[in-house]
């Protein structure tokens, strides 16, 4: 399998030759031209770096860390830690950079570096690109042992982060003892299993969790949707409040209501936003792939919505072009700007039990007070040197009297809903979302579209 670069990291499987995987010299030159990047602003820094439980994560973090070394730069380590704690260890810690060592959603035989600038935040493709060039070239030369890096480590990430989102002033831990809520939660065998405790004891709730240890050996489908947590609404049904699923590297959060139903990715964003668009007037912004019922949420409360492309880089210069006091992607990804500028479904959780006990609503009427859409998420598997821009420039030019939105892919908006195809950023397929106010009508939108892309397919 190629390796997949974008701005969401490199990231690949683990096995098989260079280039071709996650390799150990891929990892060597990736580090290394990050390393000379890093140099170019300052000659001595220093770079943070946490993992999630994957099988293949301590051999990666041994290559990484040991090559950023080599090259002169000094390595905090967090070891197992989630990717919001690692962004925020970047600030924390006034580091230079971080390296994040998660596939995400990824199935556990890969593995992926995300690469993060002096604010934590993911490099923009700008600086990506530099990176990836520079890689490519492999003529990096290691100083000598007086330059080598040290190594320190930083054993309280997840409790100085879990401590800043409890000083957050839209968090009221309070409101959430009283509430005594009882929570089951899904750690899929990775660092939500370190990370979830530390959260719901400072919160003083009740909690149970499942798929908890930090094997790295996922018990089902790492991406926290419906079908891949029948588990978790099962346990919940049996005298739960809530439910609640992260992605191994806890960035995604997904909610399951008091009666075992998936509310999902979506609307873990609306909800928060609808809590602190209660409590603040300003602006949201989302990716296009996500759902218009932010939007809707959004406008009924007199804020502005905007929409960027899709990756964790996009919206959040988005967020700082419009000023936005919340943002996000719909995949259950929550960014809270004064927090930090990146995706966390830690401080997603504690905002969420924040509406739930200010309101004293269960989560199932809640969902049912806001905009009620269907979404219907696809993906249409790529080949070996595909070339996804000859398909696209064929859908434009099939959908051109709908004039397509090409931001990022393609997509068409229509009085009953939309369709967006677009290149994944973190897997080799194509994705088609489509959304409307039924799953008939949804499923039709992402129906005509496999339909043109199996027409070109005949065509080549």
């Amino acid at each position: 399998m190629p390796l997949i670069s974008s701005v969401s990291g490199i990231r690949g499987t683990i096995g098989g030759m260079p280039g071709d995987s996650l390799s150990p010299s891929d990892l060597i030159a990736f580090t290394g031209a990050y390393a000379r990047w890093l140099q170019l602003k300052s000659p001595k820094p220093k770079v943070v770096i946490g993992r999630d439980a994957r099988v293949s994560g301590e051999m990666v973090n041994d290559l990484v860390s040991g090559n950023l070394r080599a090259m002169g730069v000094d390595v905090i380590q967090t070891g197992l830690s989630t990717t919001p704690t690692v962004e925020m260890a970047v600030i924390q810690c006034s580091a230079n950079g971080g390296i994040v060592l998660s596939a995400s959603h990824n199935p556990a035989n890969w593995n992926a570096l995300k690469l993060l600038n002096d604010r934590g935040e993911f490099l923009s493709s700008e600086d990506g690109a530099w990176v990836l060039e520079r890689a490519a070239s492999r003529t990096e030369v290691m100083p000598g042992i007086e330059s080598i890096g040290v190594k320190i480590e930083y054993n309280t990430s997840l409790q100085d982060h879990v401590a800043a989102i409890i000083q957050h002033p839209l968090v009221d831990v309070q409101a959430i003892k009283n509430k005594r809520f009882r929570i089951a939660a899904d750690c899929i065998n990775s660092t939500g299993s370190l990370a979830l405790p530390i959260l719901f004891e400072a919160l003083g709730v009740e909690y149970v969790l499942i798929n908890d240890d930090l094997s790295g050996m996922f018990a089902h489908d790492p991406e926290p949707l419906s079908n891949h947590l029948t588990a978790l609404k099962d346990i919940v049904k049996t005298g739960f409040d809530l439910g609640i699923a992260v992605d191994p590297d806890v960035d995604r959060l997904a909610l399951i209501d008091e009666g075992g139903r998936y509310i999902g990715e979506e609307y873990s964003l609306v909800l928060v936003a609808d809590y602190v668009l209660d409590h603040r007037t300003g602006n949201a912004v989302s990716n296009l792939s996500s759902s218009r019922a932010l939007r809707d949420v959004v406008l009924a409360k007199g804020g502005g919505y905007f929409a960027s492309a899709v990756g964790e880089v996009h919206v959040v210069q988005k967020m700082k072009d419009v000023e936005a006091v919340i943002g996000g992607e719909g995949n259950g990804g929550i960014i809270v700007p004064d927090l930090h500028y990146g995706r966390d479904a830690l401080i997603g959780i504690a905002l969420a039990l924040s509406k739930l006990a200010i309101d004293h609503t269960p989560l199932s009427r809640l969902r049912d007070r806001y905009p009620n859409y269907v979404m219907e998420k696809r993906k249409f598997l790529l080949g070996n040197h595909v070339d996804t821009t000859a398909i696209l420039d064929y859908l434009a030019n099939a959908l051109q009297e709908a004039e397509p939105d090409l931001t990022d892919g393609i997509k068409v908006d229509y009085p009953e809903g939309w369709v967006q195809v677009r290149r994944s950023n973190t897997e080799p397929v194509l994705r088609i979302y489509s959304e409307a106010r039924d799953a008939q009508t949804a499923g039709k939108l992402a129906d005509d579209i496999q339909k043109l892309l199996h027409r070109f397919n005949a065509r080549t």
